[in-house]
């Protein structure tokens, strides 16, 4: 049996993890009271004692946490931003080409974003075919529910007494730094970082992330993204001709699933590129344990909740 560590479950991500791994029957979940969840010397045993260590932490204590694991056979995913540009460690969107067999063989793995997730599935197989090339300059806007805040958000949002302007929708990032942005290029092969404009709404949870071009042949992009994503079984392209919802694109579709849906709009002269999934699913805790189950070499959906 697998023995898994949460380290800092208490947060969102990890508490989502936590209760996912919690009804598993292949999983031995290793747990710490209270009055040791911040001794180190208790951590760094958990940590070292797990075949598997989840790190739900910021990033200064992820680097932290990373440091105490001397056991060579402790697997880390890191669902932080600490290691997602870091070389030594592969970042855990196995999606792309290549990427799903250096998840299988690694021990340090770095969960995506949620934001730049749905910014790279849309970007890095469009730049690797040539569609759009490395040094253009891209536009991202991305719509997110709340709970992505974490629980201090989540508690604002979901208070009795709560600021009226968090009845409208709210930009932020608004500095240009935001923390994806150098995953989103990196992985992405881009020269630039994209104008990233991220809004959280009112509503817990979805995430709808879109990329905008100009003057490309829309069929050609539907092609690639067809074709590339044709085995996977978490991302899928779906025909915008199909669409079932009218006019409108909600952001909260995908609310409670592990998957993601890539749609295509528009013309060959203005087009836009839209991926839409869970923030808290396919954007957190489903990458992670879709991570860890390919690290343990099973089905990589086991325990994951998707489209069949």
């Amino acid at each position: 049996m697998t023995k898994v560590f949460i380290d800092g479950s208490a947060g969102t991500t990890g508490l989502r993890i936590h209760e996912r791994l919690s009804e598993r029957r292949d999983i031995e979940l290793i747990t710490l009271t209270d009055e040791l969840r911040k001794d180190a010397n208790a951590r760094r045993d958990a940590l070292n004692n797990s075949d598997i260590a989840f790190l739900c932490l910021p990033d200064d204590a992820a680097r932290e946490s990373a440091s105490l694991v001397e056991n060579p056979d402790t697997a880390i995913i890191d669902t932080s931003t600490a290691h997602r540009v870091n070389d030594a460690w592969v970042y855990g969107l196995p999606e792309l080409e290549g990427q799903r067999d250096k998840i299988i063989n690694s021990k340090r793995v770095a969960n995506p974003g949620c934001h730049a997730t749905g910014f790279i599935v849309l970007a890095a197989p469009l730049v690797q075919r040539g569609i759009i090339r490395a040094d253009e300059r891209l536009s991202c806007f991305s719509l997110t529910g709340y709970s992505g805040g974490g629980k201090k958000m989540i508690a604002e949002y979901e208070s009795p007494e709560r600021n009226k302007l968090l009845d409208a929708p709210r930009q932020y990032g608004i500095s240009q730094k935001h923390k994806h942005l150098p995953e989103m290029q990196k992985l992405c092969g881009l020269v630039h970082a994209p104008v990233f404009c991220p809004i959280v709404c009112d509503y817990y949870a979805g995430m709808e992330v879109t990329v905008t071009l100009h003057d490309t042949n829309i069929a050609d992009i539907k092609k690639v993204y067809r074709d590339y994503y044709a085995s996977s079984k978490l991302v899928s392209f779906t025909d915008s001709d199909s669409f079932s919802e009218g006019a409108f694109v909600s952001a909260g579709a995908f609310a409670g699933l592990d998957d993601l849906e890539i749609t295509v709009y528009g013309n060959d002269e203005r087009v836009l590129l839209v991926s839409r999934f869970d923030n808290l699913g396919k954007g957190a805790s489903g990458a992670a344990i879709q991570n860890m189950n390919l690290i343990m070499q099973i089905d990589e959906t086991t325990g994951l909740k998707f489209r069949g």
